[in-house]
């Protein structure tokens, strides 16, 4: 579901994608509600397939520009530096943690794109939504 100021008009949104069922679909839903989806972006590992990671799923990350492509939509990618640092369920800012990443990610995407809300599969993950809500 997009996180931002909705109202009824029309938002700008950028996907958080990783390649699996949840952000693909939370991506039809986005253009089903009348949203304007300008861009995509992802998080990597910098030489795995996939991290130990509480916040991102990453085993399909090697698909996502191809999805991206077919899209015609711009692809912002990051390797993530950071680690599940701070795992409570009430998240602040913690250096060294992969959420930074994340609010890197999409500082980019907004300097570029100017966008409004961010669309995440993270469906019925809280751990997941409060740490996206924070960005």
């Amino acid at each position: 579901m997009a996180t931002g100021a909705r109202g009824d008009r029309k938002m700008r949104v950028v996907a958080l994608v990783s390649g699996g069922k949840d952000s693909t679909y939370n991506m039809m839903q986005v253009v089903a509600e009348g949203h304007e989806l300008v861009a995509l972006a992802n998080l990597h590992p910098k030489d795995r397939d996939e991290l130990d990671s509480y916040m991102y799923q990453t085993v399909g990350h090697q698909g996502i520009e191809k999805l991206a492509q077919a899209m015609e939509l711009p692809l912002y990618r990051r390797m993530t530096r950071g680690h599940s640092i701070n795992t409570k369920g009430h998240y602040e800012p913690t250096e060294d943690d992969e959420v930074e990443d994340l609010y890197e990610l999409l500082g980019e995407v907004q300097r570029e794109q100017q966008i409004e809300a961010v669309a995440v599969g993270a469906i019925l993950s809280d751990y997941q939504r409060v740490r996206v809500e924070n960005v």
